[in-house]
């Protein structure tokens, strides 16, 4: 008895929306176009050149970009030209070319299909554009760079490309991404950010091996999912169709980077994996399968598909058309579904999916605000993915939601945050029984007191409001997780010493904060790491106290004297040359000087004054007056603040000579040598009013 396979039909099969909407408004075209008008296709429309050949055949003509000015001047009222962008999309330059040549001739006009996954890497790639012109603008140089997963030849890809002026690099696996990084120092020394994306068709699993690479990296870079998600439910599909057949059927263009990817998966998964690209390459005998996978690339017309069913189905005795269109046709409760928005109004959103019945998806079903504009989230031809509540084939509507699959998908990647060990953010919004709980990408996470990174006894609800990184310690049943504030804190602290240890050096300079003082010294925060200060380094003057220089929590800058990496200890400097009394004083005053002086004690012998802070003068018994004195006493006292001329500087024993009576006998003489007034008497004879 001869065995009749199992076949296994994609749901995903055939035009993706982007390819379908561009070949839907040429085809369009073709048969509504008014008479004498040509029709023209910037480069092929798609990957697939059976259907391309179709488009030939009907008139319609592919062009290049340089031939574009040519053709708006040729276009008349009577032979209008009219050039349709395929969905991969263009150049910046051609855009603007066209926009141009549009508005100067209304004979010549042009229909963008880009598809609308390609157009959001446009939009960041113009952005990130902008940003990095103003940096360079304010800094002299750029602050980030473009690194795209992708094919750099593939017009997609060149496309937005054209949109970042910058340095940008282009790779075709992680392997590349992560040898580029190594081969290019002005990549990963510091100076830029990369804004990483990837081809609307590329390999989902190399994409994620990028995402690791470049967050090991770099600190902050910017990544953006830009695979398109029918791409990913393709090739997750075709991964699941390739583990359960043992023979797969690709479908699909040549040239086409969607249908290779999928080949590529399916043949990494099941040996037994054809590429045709029309039902004339399939063999003509049966097929010793058990089950049959059918996967077909999203340039791949639904009627190429249909031919090799059709071919399948004459061998296996098995009508394939009917399955493949009742796979794509038919929704289950459960399933999770991707639809383009056709309808938006206050209450609810409606999707075409597709399939023989419309979705809709209520409000409540979309987000849990009910102050939220549906028009302000969505417009009319957004993809949405949603499960499926209910389907109603008499009704012809599907309820979905799309709140579950937001939830489903954060919930994974929480899970996968937690696997991989990476760090999450979120938003305290309570404190529980011991602990508090955050909002972490929609899902509820218990963070328990002791993982909070409050000390004990502290309060809890400090944290309320504060978005926190945390790390996944565990994860339960029912969409329940615990998170850790303090491990991550700790690996922060870590990281923080480890670098330090790695930088310091002697002499080198920190402006720290005094985080605590004994009796012999201050000990300085450096930035998670703890230096001291010794007594003798804080004053040029003998102190008692650190308390009588410094106060906790005052910011100070101070230098590394000595350190010890293996013992974790640093020796540091305060005190500076520029601050020792004597450099001040020297710097300030010279022999011959007058300065003002304040007695600060008496001796038998003279009297000792402050010149500077931590720098004195003595004023000999012989030079405090002019005239003799018993002792100091008699003329001076303690606080008296007084004029006094330097008469000598002891620059090696640091020493200084003052004296008053040289700045007495001074003031003498030259009241001595001052000339006589003479006043006039009123009888007008001048007297002398010398004595």
């Amino acid at each position: 008895m001869s065995h009749t396979p199992t076949v296994i039909v994609a749901k995903n099969a055939g035009f993706c929306f982007g390819v379908a909407r561009a070949t839907k408004a040429v085809e369009t075209e073709m048969a509504e176009h008014p008479a004498g008008e040509r029709i023209f296709t910037l480069g092929r429309l798609i990957h697939n050149e059976i259907y391309n050949r179709r488009l030939a055949a009907g008139g319609v003509t592919v062009i290049s970009a340089e031939e574009l000015p040519r053709l708006a001047a040729e276009a008349t009222p009577e032979s209008p030209v009219k050039v349709f962008v395929r969905a991969h999309g263009m150049t910046e330059e051609t855009e603007n070319l066209l926009t141009g040549l549009s508005a100067a001739n209304p004979a010549f006009s042009f229909v963008d299909c880009t598809c609308s996954f390609v157009k959001k890497i446009h939009r960041i790639c113009s952005e990130h554009n902008e940003a990095n012109e103003r940096a360079k603008r304010e800094t002299g140089k750029d602050d980030r760079f473009l690194a795209v997963l992708g094919s750099p030849d593939h017009p997609e890809v060149v496309g937005f490309l054209s949109r970042f002026k910058g340095k940008k690099v282009v790779f075709g696996n992680a392997a590349e991404a992560e040898t580029l990084l190594g081969e290019d120092p002005t990549l990963t020394d510091g100076s830029l950010t990369p804004v990483l994306v990837a081809q609307t068709t590329q390999n989902i699993i190399e994409w994620e091996n990028t995402k690791k690479i470049y967050n090991l990296n770099f600190k902050c870079p910017y990544i953006y999912d830009t695979i398109c998600s029918i791409t990913d439910s393709r090739q997750t599909e075709a991964a699941e169709l390739a583990r359960k057949c043992d023979h797969v059927v690709v479908i699909g263009g040549r040239d086409s980077s969607n249908s290779a990817k999928l080949y590529s998966i399916c043949r990494s998964i099941c040996a037994d994996t054809v590429w045709v690209e029309r039902a004339e390459e399939l063999p003509n005998k049966s097929l010793p399968y058990h089950r049959i996978g059918i996967v077909a690339g999203a340039s791949t017309p639904h009627d190429i598909i249909e031919e090799v069913t059709n071919k399948m189905s004459e061998t296996l005795n098995e009508n394939f058309a009917e399955l493949l269109e009742d796979s794509l046709k038919t929704l289950n409760t459960g399933d999770t579904v991707t639809g383009i928005i056709t309808s938006i109004s206050a209450g609810e959103i409606q999707l075409d999916l597709g399939a023989k019945v419309t979705g809709v998806i209520k409000q409540e079903q979309i987000t849990d605000d009910p102050s939220a504009k549906l028009s302000e989230m969505f417009k009319i031809g957004d993809e949405v993915e949603a499960f499926v509540i209910r389907v109603s084939d008499r009704d012809g509507f599907a309820e979905l939601s799309k709140k579950r699959v937001d939830s489903d998908k954060n919930w994974q990647s929480i899970v996968a945050a937690y696997e991989a060990g990476e760090n999450l953010e979120g938003k305290v919004i309570s404190v529980n029984k011991g602990g508090v709980e955050a909002i972490v990408r929609d899902n509820r996470i218990f963070i328990p007191a002791a993982h909070t990174g409050i000390p004990r006894e502290g309060d809890l609800s400090t944290l309320v409001g504060q978005t926190v990184t945390l790390r996944i310690l565990e994860i339960a049943d029912r969409k329940r997780a615990k998170g850790s504030i303090r491990l991550v804190l700790r690996d922060q602290k870590r990281a923080q010493e480890k670098a330090f240890w790695e930088e310091i050096e002697e002499g080198k300079i920190y402006t720290g904060t005094v985080k605590s003082m004994t009796s012999y010294g201050a000990f300085v925060d450096l930035g998670g790491v703890d230096g001291m200060v010794h007594c003798s380094e804080l004053s040029w003057k003998r102190i008692k106290s650190p308390a009588e220089v410094l106060a906790i929590g005052d910011e100070i800058t101070v230098f590394v004297k000595s350190y010890d990496a293996e013992k974790k200890r640093i020796s540091l400097g305060y005190k500076t040359e520029a601050t020792n009394p004597w450099f001040i004083f020297t710097h300030q005053y010279a022999i011959g000087d007058t300065a003002a002086v304040k007695i600060v004690s008496l001796m038998p012998f003279g009297a000792f004054a402050e010149i500077v802070d931590g720098v004195d003068g003595l004023i000999h018994i012989s030079q405090i007056a002019d005239h003799k004195i018993g002792k100091p006493a008699d003329v001076l006292e303690v606080g008296q603040v007084v004029d006094a001329k330097i008469i000598d500087i002891d620059n090696d024993n640091q020493k200084v000579s003052l004296s008053i009576r040289a700045l007495l006998e001074e003031a003498k003489v030259a009241e001595e040598a001052a000339p006589v007034e003479e006043a006039p008497a009123e009888d007008g004879v001048v007297y002398s009013t010398e004595e």
